[in-house]
């Protein structure tokens, strides 16, 4: 018996990028897309190639994916995103897993990351690994509490994937602020969460640290201009991250204090 892989996507006003993502995975048994109410035409696309259109609320990239494994149906699953495209090279190597007897229960699946007219080589952008993104039906879930970043787990053996995948994170640099802007607050917001705590001298430090590691210690200098940009957002959105929290502290401690003096 041939065995069947389900694919969804997760999607938000992505109508510049969901086609090429879905061209992609025109050779699966089913596409499903997890939609948070897009206002452009995102959802209208992702029909026209047949995909499966379930519209969920945003609480969360955690659970997103959650509702992904849900709204698909076959033994094994791929996560693909809007900025992602499926290469002839990792179809092949997928569905050798997934017809293998001795397959493992989850894998990671490398991507070539390419960004202002050129692949990113350097700069901690390959094999540019986030969670697996190939896994066999009730082997893995992930954390429905994480908005951002999301943890998972895994019952079974993890493998990797031996050929990539392809990514366009951004197709200009609005999207790279925008990104950064929101991801920043995300994260923030979960930092927050976990009760914990910076300064702004904090966040200073933090996005520094961040900027030295990709474009010195990871040789983004080698990536040319492109690796100097993303070395930068990088700071920004690290800087912004523990910049919010460090807001987030001080209004909690407005509110601590403000509780104190009325009882």
């Amino acid at each position: 018996m041939t065995t069947k892989l389900s694919v969804f996507i997760l999607a938000y006003n992505s109508e510049d990028k969901i086609e090429g993502a879905l061209k992609s995975v025109q050779w699966v048994d089913e596409v499903v897309v997890i939609d948070s109410h897009s206002t452009d035409r995102t959802a209208d696309i992702a029909s026209k190639y047949g995909a499966k259109v379930v519209q969920v609320d945003f609480e969360g990239f955690g659970k997103l994916r959650l509702a992904g494994i849900e709204n698909t149906s076959h033994d094994w699953i791929f996560s693909l995103d809007t900025d992602e495209r499926c290469t002839l090279e990792a179809q092949e190597e997928i569905q050798r897993i997934i017809q293998s007897g001795s397959a493992a229960d989850a894998y990671h699946t490398p991507r070539r990351n390419f960004f202002m007219g050129r692949e990113i080589k350097h700069s901690g952008f390959y094999p540019d690994y986030r969670q697996p993104q190939l896994f066999k039906r009730g082997k893995m879930t992930f954390s429905g509490e994480d908005l951002v970043h999301e943890g998972y787990e895994l019952e079974g053996r993890l493998d990797y994937m031996k050929n990539a995948i392809a990514q366009i994170p951004f197709l200009t640099l609005s999207e790279v602020l925008e990104k950064a802007n929101r991801y920043s607050t995300l994260s923030a917001q979960k930092l927050s969460r976990k009760s914990q705590r910076t300064s702004g001298i904090g966040a200073f430090i933090h996005g520094l640290i961040m900027f030295l590691k990709m474009y010195v210690f990871k040789l983004g200098i080698l990536d040319g201009f492109p690796g100097f940009v993303l070395a930068l957002s990088n700071f920004e959105g690290t800087f912004y991250k523990y910049a919010k929290l460090a807001e987030m502290n001080r209004k909690q401690n407005h509110s601590e204090e403000g509780k104190s003096e009325f009882k």
